[in-house]
This record gives C-alpha cells, sequence and structure tokens, in this order.
C-alpha cells in the first residue's frame, strides 16, 4: 500500500550501506576463506570479521574524541584495527600486499538479494543516494563491484563528521539542495533513523536480521515512529508507489 503522503513530499532518499544495503559479515567471511586457502593462510576468519566489526564504533568515537588530530577515513580506521586483530588472533606471515587486500575487503562487498532490483525501482522516481561512515572510494568501489545505481556518494567524510552526528545528515540534505524533510533516510539500524528523524529527515525502517549471523542482538524490528516499514527494498519501492 502507497504512503501518498510521504510518498509526494520526498525528493531524495539517502541510504546507510553497511548491514542495510549489503551483507558485509558473509561477504568478508567468504572472501576471507577463499583467499586464505589459496594463500596458504590459516585463520578464524569469522572470529576476525566479527572483531573488526566490533572494532568500528569505537574507532570512530576516537577521532570524535580528537578533533585536533582532524578526520581519518574509514579505510585508515579499518586497516589499524586489522593491523591489531591479526596479532590478536595470530594470524602470521602476511605481506603488506596481504593487509592491503583484506582492507579492500569492504570494498568488494556483496548487496542482499533484493538491493539492485530494489535500488533500481526507486532510482526510477527519486534521487538515490549513499550516506554511509565509507569514505567516497570505498563506497564507489563498492557500488562498482556490487552493481549498486547510486545517482550519488554522500560520504562521511565530505563532512568530516561520523554518523550520528548532525553535521552528516543535515550535510546530505544541503548538497541535495533540499529541506531535510524532503529527504528520507532508508536504514537497517533504528539509532541512524533516530539521529536522522530528530533533524527532521524522514525515514524507513528494512530489517536486516541476519545482519550480525548468530550474534544480531538489536534491530530485528522497527523500534520508533519511522514513516515506513518495509520487509525489503522492493517492499519499499511499492509503499513509495515505485
Amino acid at each position: 500500500m502507497t504512503d501518498r503522503s510521504v510518498s509526494s513530499d520526498v525528493k531524495a532518499l539517502v541510504f546507510d550501506v553497511f548491514g542495510t544495503v549489503v551483507d558485509w559479515r558473509s561477504s568478508l567471511i567468504a572472501d576471507f576463506t577463499a583467499w586464505g586457502a589459496k594463500r596458504g593462510i590459516d585463520g578464524d576468519w569469522e572470529g576476525l570479521v566479527d572483531a573488526w566489526r566490533g572494532a568500528y564504533v569505537p574507532s570512530m568515537d576516537e577521532v570524535r574524541r580528537n578533533p585536533a588530530r582532524g578526520y581519518l577515513a574509514l579505510d585508515t580506521l579499518h586497516r589499524r584495527a586489522l593491523d591489531k586483530l591479526v596479532v590478536d588472533f595470530r594470524i602470521s606471515g602476511l605481506s603488506e600486499d596481504d593487509l592491503r587486500y583484506m582492507t579492500l575487503g569492504w570494498h568488494r562487498l556483496a548487496p542482499w538479494p533484493d538491493s539492485v532490483s530494489g535500488l533500481t525501482r526507486l532510482k526510477s522516481k527519486y534521487v538515490i543516494g549513499t550516506l554511509s561512515n565509507g569514505n567516497v572510494a570505498l563506497l564507489t568501489n563498492m557500488a562498482k563491484h556490487a552493481g549498486l545505481p547510486w545517482d550519488l556518494i554522500l560520504s562521511a567524510e565530505l563532512f568530516e563528521h561520523y554518523k550520528p552526528d548532525r553535521e552528516t545528515y543535515l550535510g546530505a540534505a544541503h548538497l541535495l539542495g533540499l529541506e531535510p524533510d524532503r529527504v528520507m533516510m532508508v536504514a537497517a539500524h533504528n539509532n541512524d533513523l533516530q539521529a536522522a528523524q530528530e533533524l527532521g529527515l524522514k525515514t524507513a525502517f528494512v530489517a536486516r536480521p541476519a545482519e550480525y549471523g548468530p550474534h544480531q542482538k538489536r534491530d530485528f524490528k522497527a523500534e520508533g515512529n519511522w514513516d515506513i516499514v518495509a520487509g525489503d527494498f522492493n517492499d519499499l519501492a511499492a509503499k513509495l508507489g515505485v
């Protein structure tokens, strides 16, 4: 059923990417398992990937706490975390090329099954773009790899603020030339939507209950008064009249 009041007001949709559009966990585990087998490198890839994602928020918080040091892109944060994790997980014999390959694994993530078809439908009516903590190169390479049909790449890197900082959401609306209430934030994470909603953006929740595999503890369902709750991107498109 189309929500005509929302669909007529919104002109652009911006998407959280990790977990919402792409399946980072399964992608990285499969990538490193196959790569490690070819290279003769054995590792607890599942444990490493989960720990790597666990370092995501703390690493961004460290940037926030130390503004005098300057903004650091997510690729840099990923590499710093990886350097520690390969020691913790006792994965030895890695060259600089190996560490670079692993860091760029975040550029090679696979989309959820509905992502490309749903985004393609939404693109026929709305401007669609990322609004992710990933840096521009990461998001661009990911889009090329996964066939994601974005109209534009919006990244925390452009604003030098990571979500949920207000500068990221309002900066996206500004670059789109739209008032915040003409922009809809789409995410599988309730906290992302809450931050966007508080700044006047419209919101859409799409559950991704397999994002963290067996370790998922939250975001199984909508936990706020979001404008739209959809089962996947094709359902979102239908609810927006596409």
